[in-house]
């Protein structure tokens, strides 16, 4: 029986989500059919289009994402205190950015059709765009508002209908730094796990990729969630490490992964992992196998304890895991 999304999602523990979707049977979302033969590969793009565009209107950042041949992969970030300084107006726009809204809403943002509204009517238009609001740093509706597009899309090109994705999407929540890290890496490096690229910056429609040609100039892209470090040291507020760090520790992890042998990180090499507090062996786990060791949500032991707590199960998935990988140096 499918979890109830509230069960799964617990903003006081963690903004950070990393969230996945998957195709139904052999339904292919982009690459090459080799049952077909059919090539998919520009829907990679409609993926990438699609998730940009979305995390300029919701209160969610993109942390990492990878879109494969027939799922993707998010690491998302809420902005809870983000949506609630928006202005009704500025809900609004975003919201109708993407759906029409009502009539009174519509006529709400049309300045001269606004004088002409009652009391009442403004009222209703007011509980309405509190409504939005809530749907604006709501995973489900960033999800929702990505698969449906897809969905729709794809089967317009097929000439087909009826469902595309296998269900809901999965979501774990991503409860300490090192889970959100960890999380991250093992996204950014999912095309090379795949054979799909040799390199991080030959893996196209991926996170890493932009991070990469962005760095080449000094600069951050600008629709990713940035790197922080050494301005915050809040994960709360955003990436908490230096950019040149992250990406060194992708560059060596990625080669040892694409090699196709038993890897080793130096110890003397990620001043990351130092502060991680995770060892080079476990983090090759942890990119490698992070979706098989932890369910509906990664941290370290306490952490999962307390998000077990405040979502009502009796419970903690994943103590084992957490323990294993992320609780000792």
């Amino acid at each position: 029986m499918a979890t109830a999304r509230r069960s799964q999602v617990s903003l006081q523990d963690t903004p950070y989500y990393h969230c996945v979707t998957r195709c139904v049977r052999r339904s292919y979302l982009c690459g090459d059919d080799p049952f077909t033969g059919k090539s998919y590969e520009h829907r990679r793009g409609w993926v990438d289009k699609r998730l940009l565009a979305l995390s300029s209107v919701f209160a969610i950042e993109l942390c990492a994402f990878a879109v494969m041949s027939n799922h993707t992969h998010v690491v998302l970030r809420v902005d809870r205190k983000l949506a609630l300084s928006w202005t009704v107006e500025q809900v609004l726009k975003r919201w109708h950015s993407l759906h029409k809204g009502t009539l009174l809403t519509q006529a709400y943002m049309a300045t001269e059709r606004r004088k002409e509204l009652s009391d009442g009517q403004i009222d209703i238009v007011l509980k309405t765009a509190e409504q939005y609001r809530q749907r604006l740093f709501d995973l489900s509706w960033f999800m929702r508002s990505l698969n449906e597009f897809i969905a729709r899309e794809a089967n317009r090109e097929d000439g087909c209908t009826g469902r595309f994705w296998e269900g809901r999407f999965k979501s774990q929540a991503l409860l300490d730094e090192a889970a959100v890290l960890s999380c991250m890496a093992y996204v950014d490096l999912n095309p090379i796990r795949a054979k799909m690229a040799q390199t991080p910056e030959q893996s196209n429609h991926t996170s890493i990729q932009r991070r990469i040609r962005a760095a080449i100039s000094g600069k951050q892209p600008p629709e990713l969630a940035p790197f922080t470090a050494p301005d915050n040291s809040d994960m709360s507020q955003g990436l908490a490490y230096a950019v040149d760090d992250y990406l060194e520790l992708i560059e060596h992890t990625g080669r040892i992964i694409r090699d196709d042998k038993p890897g080793h990180i130096p110890d003397s090499l990620p001043e990351l992992l130092q502060r991680l507090q995770i060892t080079p062996t476990n983090w090759l786990k942890l990119t490698t196998e992070f979706e098989r060791k932890f369910t509906r949500a990664a941290g370290r032991e306490a952490a999962l304890r307390d998000f077990a707590e405040h979502t009502n199960h009796q419970r903690a998935h994943g103590i084992a895991a957490a323990r294993d990988l992320l609780n000792s140096a």
